[in-house]
C-alpha cells in the first residue's frame, strides 16, 4: 500500500486544517490507519488511529480537538484538526497496518508527510 499525505499548511493559533491520507492498494478497507507527527528534534508520535470498523484512538494532547475519519470508497483517511496550537507544529504522516502495529508505529517505511505550522 502506498500512502500520500496532504493538506498541511500555515495556520494561526485557533485555526483549523483537514489533512488527507490517500492510499493505493486493495487492502485499505481491512486495515487500521494511523496519523503521526514529528516535530524537529523529537520522535514521531501517534496522533490518532482508526480501525477498519471505525473505532478510534487519540493522543491525550489532541482529544477534543482532532477527529479522524475514513472513507473506504475513496481509500482515504482524514484528520480534522481544530483549535490548533503552536505545539501542534510538525510533519504529519500516515501509515496503515494491523491495529497494534499502528498504535506502536512500528513501520519500516514512511511516505512523505505534510508540514503543519501553527504560528501567528
Amino acid at each position: 500500500v502506498q500512502l500520500q499525505a496532504s493538506g498541511g499548511g500555515l495556520v494561526q493559533p485557533g485555526g483549523s486544517l483537514r489533512l488527507s491520507c490517500a492510499a493505493s492498494g486493495s487492502d485499505f478497507g481491512i486495515n487500521s490507519i494511523g496519523w503521526y507527527r514529528q516535530a524537529p528534534g523529537k520522535q514521531r508520535d501517534l496522533v490518532a488511529a482508526i480501525t477498519s470498523n471505525g473505532g478510534t484512538r487519540y493522543a491525550d494532547s489532541v482529544k477534543g480537538r482532532f477527529t479522524i475519519s475514513r472513507d473506504n470508497a475513496k481509500n482515504t483517511v482524514y484528520l480534522q484538526m481544530n483549535s490548533l496550537k503552536p505545539e501542534d507544529t510538525a510533519v504529519y504522516s500516515c501509515n496503515v497496518g494491523a491495529f497494534l502495529k499502528v498504535l506502536l508505529g512500528n513501520f519500516d517505511s514512511w511516505g512523505q508527510g505534510t508540514q503543519v505550522t501553527v504560528s501567528s
